[in-house]
């Protein structure tokens, strides 16, 4: 059985105990959350596709720790100008442990 979800303007495919890194939600390690925008259910006999989301489905996890992804470097440069920028970025994550897909 799997499900494909929707968040952060990014689309993962997911199976019940599964750990992902997504963009941050709210809410602390333990918590209990829910994605409701499902686009697909999978698993045995006919898929259900949504359109664009699938009715009535909601995919629950929990929260196992907020952190931040590995640093990376922006730079800029344009040759004989002496022009260089560089700055860097850390981009905030939430690590999720799948509980439940819908039936």
């Amino acid at each position: 059985m799997f499900a494909v979800i929707k968040t952060g303007g990014k689309q993962y495919t997911v199976r019940e105990d599964d750990i992902l890194e997504v963009e941050k939600l709210k809410g602390g390690a333990g918590d209990k959350i829910a994605f409701g925008e499902v686009l697909m259910v999978g698993g045995k006999g006919k898929p259900k596709v949504g359109t664009p989301f699938v009715d009535g489905a909601s995919v629950s996890a929990e929260i196992l720790e907020q952190a931040r992804g590995d640093k990376i470097v922006v730079f800029k440069k344009k040759r004989r100008k002496n022009y260089r920028r560089k700055a860097g970025h850390k981009q905030q994550l939430t690590r999720v442990k799948i509980t439940g897909l819908p039936a």
